[in-house]
């Protein structure tokens, strides 16, 4: 086995869109730069994701200097849109029920998103840090925050443990659906080097510079049975999760984090467990 180490970095720059591969990426305290600053609503200002809009797998957000995007997706004429200014007006949001206030991207953004997901839909991005929701309650400390994120700053998952997930698909009621790719998990960092499941016995790491808390498992959801390049669905993992990974009602794979303090990650960079459970 290799010396444990930070084999990729994904940063998701639209929530529910395709993530992007990166060599290098900064650790701010609500999670990686970039990632998940920005979301789609609907007219109730209620988060849209591929739980309900399995197309937005297919769609992209290429980041362009100055914090803006480059959106493309199957049958669209590619567009870029810029950052709002929040002084221009805020308008309120919701993740999972949590409100906070986000700025409305120009209209062309919203007539572009809805014309791909055929149903109303603005473009909204959080940029100030005192506008970012708190992290899940019972696992945040005073202060602690995230973006959009569903509830923690970054997700990490383990190369061994999806091959050894992989196996259990191939030992199940749907082998042909296997074995599957990691970015059905949508993960922030990518380890390997590791024994399978060995993050769960994980409470403390370091990867490169940056230390980590290890805020306890990912529960799973239809998105992980999405194909991210076809936006169609099956059944796996969720059948095999719910067999072999199971810790009370959640369906585990991979292990929320929160950073601890902030710097750089660099694929490559090694990693060390400072504390067990």
């Amino acid at each position: 086995m290799t010396e444990p180490r930070l084999a990729a970095l994904v940063v998701h720059p639209v929530k529910a869109f395709a993530g992007v591969g990166t060599a290098r990426a900064v650790v701010e305290p609500w999670g990686l730069s970039g990632d998940r600053r920005w979301m789609v609503v609907g007219p109730d200002g209620a988060q849209l994701t591929q739980r309900g809009h399995p197309r937005m797998a297919q769609a992209a957000a290429g980041q362009l200097p100055g914090g803006g995007l480059r959106l493309s997706a199957p049958g669209m004429r590619p567009l870029t849109v810029g950052v709002p200014d929040p002084a221009a007006g805020l308008v309120p949001v919701e993740v999972w029920r949590t409100p906070v206030e986000a700025a409305p991207a120009a209209a062309e953004a919203a007539a572009w998103l809805t014309e791909y997901l055929g149903t109303d839909a603005r473009l909204v991005h959080l940029d100030a840090p005192d506008r970012r929701r708190p992290i899940a309650p019972g696992h945040g400390l005073p202060g602690e925050t995230v973006s959009f994120a569903d509830a923690f700053p970054v997700l990490l998952t383990a190369v061994s443990s999806l091959e050894a997930l992989n196996r259990l698909v191939a030992q199940g009621d749907h082998p042909d659906e296997g074995p599957l790719p990691m970015n059905r998990f949508r993960p922030n960092v990518v380890v390997e080097g590791t024994a399978p499941w060995a993050e769960d016995g994980w409470r403390r790491i370091r990867i490169g510079e940056v230390r980590f808390r290890v805020a306890g498992p990912c529960g799973r959801c239809v998105v992980t049975t999405t194909d991210q390049a076809t936006g169609e669905r099956g059944k796996e993992p969720l059948r095999t999760l719910a067999r072999h990974r199971r810790s009370g009602g959640l369906l585990i794979f991979g292990q929320n984090l929160v950073p601890e303090c902030t710097g750089t990650l660099r694929t490559g960079d090694a990693l060390e467990v400072l504390e067990v459970l």
